[in-house]
């Protein structure tokens, strides 16, 4: 498969996943994607221990030293060169492959893209037409710029918490870091624009974006609900949906099921592959206003009427015709012959495991997934990379001796 990003370079000072996370999506669509990490302090015995991007030490399953199936996660396709950016003789290397690539991204805390020069201001000289992408955070150049802050803090800041779990529990944050995820993405859609926008003029730019305003933006219309007519949106029970009815978590005999009866048509249709035509003439029900204003009894009807079967025999009875889910365990979710169908699981070969089975980047390109590698050991293409730059044999055992790799 001929990839987009063929022959783009990518060089990134990142870590643990938000990150890390959008620059896969740039490696997985062919960029070569350069993860910049400290090559570690050396000890007695004369190796290096200690080095890499975080997330090579978070368990709790490791593949080896400096390697985790967490780290898998976030790297797939990628090439890892060891540089001490703290070292002249390490910004010199990174100043040569900057000179040599299309993008510059990191995902520092926001006031340290400036102390290390991976900004714009400070790489144009070498490349005019380079684009500094920056993930912090709370952004660069304000009152926070110096905090360090993480998923659950944003998801806690912008209203998440509040908004998730039963009405009368405690906040509740989502199982999954999803505002890291978003935020990955919205920085390599930035990067992306204006690296478009560099091949047409050939100047490049700096493109921020940042935890918090992207867990914030994606408030969407509850946001736009309240900042325009003060109606703040709250927990519902069942996770039902703040308007829309019935559209929640119901019981099935064996578990619990999503349906969504989004639009009018849906209620209808619903209703006529139940057999229930006497909840459609029953006034309480008649509209959506008046089902949201009566949910409580119509979730006690529908709750009567969907524990008489099984998941599967609802999932049979509406699928097609009505939106309708199961509420699967995250084990049940991977294992679903669905995601088989769909080509969303993938195995690749890594020097410690045969066979690590990984998910498939969810973007198809003429109707096939993505080719996926593992993620690289610390520092294995480090040779491979100075020597493009080049350095020669002895230069690079020098730099390695004096610690810059």
């Amino acid at each position: 498969m001929y990839l987009p990003l063929t022959g783009f370079r990518v060089v990134s000072v990142e870590q643990y996943g938000a990150g890390p996370y959008g620059t896969m999506f740039l490696a997985q669509l062919g960029a070569d994607v350069i993860k910049i990490e400290p090559p570690g302090k050396a000890e007695s015995d004369g190796k290096r221990r200690g080095g890499g991007d975080t997330a090579r030490h978070v368990g709790p399953h490791f593949l080896g030293a400096d390697e985790s199936l967490y780290f898998q996660a976030f790297n797939l396709n990628k090439r890892s060169l060891t540089l001490d950016l703290g070292a002249a003789e390490g910004m010199a290397v990174f100043h040569k492959l900057a000179a040599s690539a299309d993008a510059v991204a990191n995902n520092m805390r926001g006031d340290l893209p400036a102390r290390f020069g991976i900004t714009y201001d400070a790489l144009k000289h070498v490349n005019p037409a380079i684009v500094c992408a920056h993930l912090s955070a709370y952004g660069r150049g304000n009152a926070r710029s110096a905090w360090p802050g993480y998923d659950y803090l944003m998801q806690a800041e912008a209203g998440y918490c509040a908004l998730t779990g039963d009405p009368d529990g405690e906040p509740q944050r989502m199982g999954l870091s999803m505002v890291d995820f978003m935020t990955g993405t919205i920085m390599s859609i930035g990067l992306l624009a204006a690296l478009v926008d560099a091949q047409r003029t050939g100047k490049g730019r700096d493109v921020d974006t940042d935890l918090f305003s992207a867990a914030l933006h994606q408030t969407s219309y509850p946001a736009l609900w309240y900042m325009n007519e003060g109606d703040e949106t709250q927990r519902t029970p069942r996770s039902a949906h703040p308007s829309a009815t019935p559209s929640q978590m119901f019981r099935a005999a064996d578990g619990w099921m999503f349906v969504m009866c989004q639009l009018p048509k849906f209620w209808d249709i619903l209703l006529d592959r139940m057999g229930r035509a006497d909840l459609a003439a029953d006034p309480r029900f008649a509209t959506n206003a008046d089902r949201l204003a009566n949910r409580d009894a119509l979730t006690t009807l529908l709750d009567a009427e969907f524990s008489a079967q099984p998941m599967a025999h609802w999932q049979t009875l509406l699928a097609g015709h009505v939106p309708v889910a199961p509420v699967y365990t995250l084990g049940a979710a991977l294992d679903s012959d669905w995601v088989e169908t769909v080509q969303m699981r993938d195995q690749v070969d890594h020097p410690h495991r045969a066979g690590i089975d990984i998910l498939a980047n969810p973007i198809k390109l003429d109707g096939g997934r993505l080719p996926n590698r593992a993620a690289p050991l610390l520092g294995a293409d480090s040779d491979a990379i100075l020597g493009e730059l080049g350095y020669d044999g002895d230069e690079v055992a020098r730099l390695r001796a004096a610690g810059v790799v």
